[in-house]
């Protein structure tokens, strides 16, 4: 097992894994404002097997995380969908896109796994890997933070050209979290992990997921969402030094029915 600590040190680069993976999903965004009741962020089904992108998604990596995770569209049931392997590595895909929680509160999806972590643990920080998981980022906004965590925001866009996120929720696959709680990121309260499957239960099984942001967001903030920024999948085992082969299927946002 690799040492943690050559990944998770406290530094800025722990940081870049949590709540920074945001700050990607913020630059260059999207306005969805269009008039329809569905958004398709991840059009996956519509992608080519054989392409390392789907359209409208960018890798991202983290500086010094040399080993990363390899995605690929790949065909699945007679449908297109991406494939993540990780070994002891880091990294995801990104969608940057606008989108008001409040008009489009549900997102569905589909994932399937091969395995969960051994070491996996939501509450460790060396144990802070998933199998799966999709990562909802909410733009930052003046009027919802005190004085010294402006001065902290104006630094970092001073640095980086653009404000990080606000908060972010991570809809997660954990080893052993009972389904439903809501926990804490171990490196930041803004960032909220959201556990939707936990266990072994379900392997190599096609599920169909469907939440409302809005309320979730409510949930685990205890105060209404601001727009959403972007969504990320990642599929990571750096911390716990292990690997998985996981799926994703088209990620949908839909208006209130």
């Amino acid at each position: 097992m690799k040492d943690s600590n050559n990944h998770r040190t406290g530094n800025f680069l722990d940081f870049m894994k949590t709540i920074l993976i945001a700050f990607f999903l913020m630059t260059f965004h999207i306005q969805a404002t269009a008039a329809k009741d569905t958004i398709r962020v991840g059009d996956f089904s519509n992608a080519k097997a054989g392409e390392l992108l789907p359209e409208s998604w960018e890798p991202l990596t983290f500086e010094k995380i040399t080993a990363h995770t390899h995605y690929l569209v790949v065909e699945d049931t007679h449908t297109s969908v991406i494939k993540a392997v990780s070994e002891q590595s880091a990294s995801g895909l990104i969608r940057k896109i606008r989108i008001d929680p409040k008009k489009y509160p549900i997102i569905k999806w589909r994932w399937k796994i091969n395995n969960v972590y051994k070491n996996g643990d939501v509450t460790r920080k060396d144990g802070n890997d998933y199998p799966a998981r999709i990562y909802i980022a909410f733009e930052y906004n003046p009027n919802d933070v005190g004085f010294f965590e402006k001065v902290k925001f104006y630094a970092i866009k001073l640095i980086y050209g653009e404000f990080t996120p606000i908060a972010a929720i991570n809809y997660i696959w954990t080893s052993k979290a009972p389904i439903g709680s809501i926990i804490e990121n171990t490196y930041t309260g803004r960032v909220k992990m959201i556990v939707v499957e936990s266990g072994k239960k379900k392997l190599n099984t096609w599920i169909n997921e469907e939440r409302n942001i809005y309320k979730d967001y409510l949930k685990a903030f205890s105060g209404k969402p601001p727009l959403i920024s972007g969504i990320a999948i990642m599929t990571d085992s750096d911390n716990t030094g292990e690997s998985a082969v996981s799926f994703y299927g088209d990620i949908l946002f839909e208006s209130k029915q």
